[in-house]
């Protein structure tokens, strides 16, 4: 079959299954197996072997698992990310917190000691790296198998010599100081877990998603932890959900509210706070 009849195929399965643009990922699947090539998508021979395996990742896609489990990639502030079964993974709207960094410290050769609370795949702690370059840092990650794919990103950007990883709850953060923390905390209410899309629901991590009762636990753990290991003038920054923010001043008492960001989608999505000099 050319690849064309392929991805048509491809499409109406995927689209049955309630997947968004059906025909994008089906040719997204085809230029992965054809090694990224998606040129290749348009014209030339797909072997049967090849056949074969985008099939069974179409069948993969149709049953729920996201795309970027399949394919093992996902981009994040135009770098790579390797990710799997077992992390969270990368989204745009957390890009906002680098780039709320970026506004706040506008001097990018600063020598920050930063801290990535809740790692998850390192993509805050490496994006972050990249744009300051004398800065080092620490992602903290309980979730062994998510600390495994963070250390991997970190060798990926070899970045190995400007950071670590540590398995470790964050509260253990509270042995340092730092000039900048950056932190997704999970902020999803308990009682909305199960109205998230199959993708995220069934296959991404539940420690990584879940918020408790109303979404905010993590946060009332930040508003005890952050004071600690902040540095005088320090900043922290954290995604929050839709909807939270207004609860936010009230708990993080003895830190100054700078602002909280709005994502591309105009939603309030980082809360940065200072801590007083």
């Amino acid at each position: 079959m050319t690849p064309d009849g392929l991805i048509a195929t491809a499409s109406v399965r995927l689209a049955a299954s309630g997947v968004e643009g059906p025909r994008a990922e089906a040719r997204l699947l085809l230029a992965h197996v054809l090694g990224g090539d998606r040129a290749r998508t348009l014209s030339g021979q797909v072997t049967p072997e090849q056949q074969a395996v985008f099939e069974s990742f179409v069948t993969r896609r149709a049953a729920r698992e996201p795309l970027a489990y399949i394919t093992g990639h996902r981009e994040f502030w135009s770098l790579d990310f390797r990710v799997g079964p077992g992390v969270l993974i990368p989204r745009p709207d957390s890009e906002t917190l680098i780039e709320e960094a970026l506004r706040l410290i506008p001097d990018r050769a600063t020598p920050l000691v930063m801290a990535d609370l809740g790692t998850g795949s390192g993509a805050l702690l490496i994006a972050a790296l990249t744009e300051f370059p004398h800065a080092k840092g620490i992602g903290f990650e309980s979730d062994a198998t998510a600390a495994g794919w963070a250390r991997q990103n970190l060798s990926l950007h070899q970045l190995t010599d400007r950071a670590q990883i540590r398995e470790s709850d964050w509260n253990e953060a509270a042995e340092n100081t730092f000039d900048l923390i950056l932190s997704n905390p999970p902020y999803v209410p308990a009682k909305d877990i199960e109205k998230l899309e199959p993708e995220v629901r069934d296959h991404e991590p539940g420690a990584a998603l879940d918020g408790g009762r109303d979404g905010l636990d993590a946060y009332r753990g930040l508003a005890r932890l952050l004071p600690r290991i902040l540095r005088a003038g320090g900043l922290a920054i954290m995604e929050i959900g839709m909807g939270q923010d207004a609860a936010m001043e009230p708990l993080f008492k003895g830190l100054e509210l700078v602002r909280i960001a709005p994502d591309l989608s105009g939603i309030p999505r980082a809360l940065a706070l200072k801590k007083p000099k």
